[in-house]
């Protein structure tokens, strides 16, 4: 007799990814192992505005630290659907782990997109080539052996023309170069292992003068600033640091001129290369507090009536809302998703990178909306600010600001497509 067969359980991951290979769905696997602690952290954390130090040693252990990096440098292998699934699992179980995570694995981009640029021919001659590899490759071997990396570029200093204005200095000194600056946004501040910060080589004015230093986080003349008491995303530790005197030794650093500007040409689309994952942290967020609102709107019931709330007109008007705006974010991110993975590409590089500046700012609108939803929905009774609506409200709330707003990505849509403006991400400024 012919036994049934028993369909694999859903992971979390999945309902954003949809159709893994089976190596994907090993390393989602992981992720998903790790859920029911960040799960249970989330509300703690929240209120204490503290990241759970015990999350690096449970992510660590799981070997998720190095998801995105290639096999031969000791990682998982994974890619941007890993990593995009991932950050949509987690961030249905805690948006700050999620979003601290996240910028953890950009760190990676800071590897894999210099050497892609070598195999390009972007660079040339040994003092180029050499330096390039060596720098990249110490960054990917280092986060699969479990170092966490916070990645800093976001500095107090704003430009009108980009999204994030360098202004942090790299002066030669003996043996290496000494560091001074704020850098103003970048979690896992005083939790991370190493801080890789972009800065600006001192005489430069121009994009071509800005390199990467990987800097301890225990380095004399390194402190975090007063901590963040953000409105939302409370426990992604988002302090920032402040450099003063940092000695950093040559070979932790990566100056050869131009270096960081022709790597980003080897980016696909959003950002540096992973931004879509970041979009997924807040649509991992709306999901949970979605099926959060509909499980308590169809289990409560009127008084009068015995029907389920979710039965009146006006709450169907509100979830009906709440289900389009989850949707489109859906089809959004995995538009994008498959953008910026197919092989070969479906679209030109211009046309990506514009696609994800109206992508970024819809999926984070569509997913706040639902949260909103969510709160006019369910009530006072469900109106804490330690409760799953309350806490997701503000989360999702981070994400109209967070990298830049809808109303800049739409911008800068339109200049990609009137005036070639898509490599034209960071600025570096004087003091």
């Amino acid at each position: 007799m012919t036994q049934p067969t028993t369909q694999p359980t859903t992971l979390t991951g999945e309902r954003l990814v949809e159709s893994m290979t089976a190596a994907e769905r090993a390393r989602a696997e992981r992720v998903e192992a790790v859920l029911p602690r960040l799960r249970e952290a989330a509300a703690g954390a929240d209120a204490a505005a503290e990241f759970p130090a015990g999350h690096v040693a449970l992510l660590r252990d799981a070997g998720l630290l190095g998801l995105v990096v290639p096999e031969e440098y000791g990682g998982l292998g994974g890619g941007l659907r890993d990593l995009a699934a991932a950050t949509y699992a987690m961030g249905a179980a805690c948006p700050s782990t999620a979003l601290a995570y996240f910028f953890h694995n950009t760190s990676a981009s800071r590897g894999l997109l210099p050497l892609e640029a070598v195999e390009a021919g972007l660079f040339s001659g040994d003092d180029e080539v050499k330096p390039v590899r060596a720098f990249a490759e110490k960054v990917l071997s280092r986060m699969a052996s479990g170092t966490w990396m916070a990645n800093f570029a976001s500095e107090e200093v704003k430009s009108s023309g980009a999204n994030i204005a360098i202004a942090t200095t790299a002066s030669p000194a003996e043996g290496g170069w000494v560091l001074n600056g704020v850098k103003s946004f970048g979690c896992a501040t005083g939790v991370a292992d190493t801080y890789l910060v972009t800065a600006r080589l001192d005489g430069t004015s121009d994009a071509d003068g800005l390199a990467l230093f990987l800097v301890p986080r225990d380095a004399p003349g390194v402190a975090s600033r007063e901590p963040w008491n953000g409105l939302g995303m409370r426990a992604s530790n988002n302090h920032g640091v402040t450099l003063t005197g940092v000695f950093v030794p040559a070979e932790e650093a990566l100056t050869v001129p131009g270096a960081f500007v022709r790597m980003l040409r080897m980016s696909r689309g959003s950002f540096v290369g992973n931004q879509l994952a970041i979009a997924a942290c807040y649509l991992g967020a709306a999901q949970h507090v979605y099926d959060f609102a509909i499980e308590r709107l169809t289990r409560r019931t009127f008084a009068d009536s015995g029907r389920p709330i979710a039965s009146s007109p006006m709450h169907q008007v509100i979830i009906g809302d709440m289900t389009e705006r989850l949707e489109t974010a859906y089809l959004w991110i995995r538009r994008q998703l498959e953008l910026e993975t197919s092989e070969p590409p479906l679209r030109p590089k211009p046309e990506v990178y514009r696609q994800w500046r109206l992508a970024k700012g819809d999926i984070t609108e569509a997913c706040f909306q639902v949260a909103l939803g969510a709160f006019k929905a369910c009530g006072t009774s469900a109106a804490t600010m330690d409760g799953v609506i309350g806490r997701t409200l503000r989360d999702l709330a981070m994400g109209l600001v967070m990298t830049f707003p809808a109303e800049r990505g739409r911008l800068e849509a339109a200049q990609v497509i009137t005036e070639s403006k898509e490599n034209e991400l960071f600025a570096s400024v004087p003091r």
